[in-house]
């Protein structure tokens, strides 16, 4: 019998990303979940099954699953509502074993751990271990931090000639959402049993460096500045990002400067069969966006 697939959050642009993936390789019947359905009109046209999906709804949420045989659950983006989210996962991962699925692919982060306030690091520790304890069979994709990112502040640097972190001199293993997607819709296809996996970049790239790399792509010189977690949050709240978005930055840059970011594994070519794009390749390739600050 045909094995049927679910993508969870599949309006978002990791979630929908790995349904393309998916309809190109066309591995059986295919079911989308959303909150806003006409946002997938092109894939239901496509033969997905699209359904109407909100993770607020832990009762609709059993039958949005139903029929489904292996799930990508993508993490939500509750971010601003401290708890809301980890809800959403726990009511997701109870409708799926209510639903019958025998398989769910989940999308974390690395170095997951319960902390004592709220954050998104402890929704996604809380969020496995409601996947450990579990009925199912379950994949742990630790996507590590988007390269995709670097795009947020590197061209405010480049414009500025000053790159701020409170990251010291460790590295992070940076890993493109197009790698990610193209690792979550493999492993939602072919991973078996209960696995945590590490989703890295091809290798832990420091700050320092990353400035290197800015300025030799833009041809304008641009210095990494190590500064305190406390200057770092405050620079951010000057800049008018969100309390919450603030919060998860100086956090992450934190793990990084400990060394929790720096970890590489082989995932994304195991599973992919190709090398991760480096942080080098994918700046290169955007330069005209690290230039736009200008």
């Amino acid at each position: 019998m045909a094995q049927t697939f679910l993508v969870t959050g599949a309006g978002g642009q990791l979630g929908r990303r790995v349904l393309e993936l998916l309809v190109q390789s066309k591995p059986g019947k295919l079911i989308a979940t959303t909150r806003n359905p006409d946002k997938l009109a092109e894939f239901a046209q496509q033969g997905v099954e699209v359904r109407k999906a909100d993770f607020s709804d832990s009762a609709a949420l059993t039958d949005a699953f139903s029929g489904a045989g292996r799930l990508l659950l993508v993490s939500t983006d509750e971010l601003a509502t401290p708890g809301k989210r980890l809800a959403q996962h726990r009511a997701a991962v109870a409708a799926a074993e209510k639903a019958g699925v025998k398989h769910v692919v989940y999308t974390s982060a690395p170095a997951t751990r319960p902390t004592p306030a709220g954050s998104l690091i402890n929704d996604h520790f809380w969020t496995e271990q409601a996947l450990i304890g579990s009925r199912l069979d379950w994949t742990i994709l630790r996507d590590h931090l988007y390269t995709d990112l670097l795009l947020m502040g590197l061209p405010h640097a480049v414009a500025t000639g000053q790159l701020f972190t409170a990251t010291g001199a460790a590295g992070r293993s940076y890993v493109t959402r197009e790698d990610c997607a193209q690792t979550a819709a493999a492993a939602l296809l072919k991973v078996t049993g209960k696995q945590v996996l590490d989703v890295t970049g091809p290798a832990p790239v420091t700050q320092d460096e990353i400035a290197a790399i800015a300025s030799e792509v833009t041809g304008r010189k641009v210095t990494h500045i190590p500064v305190s977690p406390d200057n770092l949050r405050k620079g951010l709240t000057g800049a008018g990002l969100p309390p919450f978005l603030v919060e998860a930055l100086v956090a992450f840059d934190i793990d990084a400067a400990r060394g929790y970011h720096a970890i590489n594994a082989p995932t994304v070519q195991e599973l992919t069969g190709r090398e991760p794009t480096s942080v080098r390749a994918f700046l290169t390739e955007q330069r005209a966006a690290l230039l736009a600050g200008h």
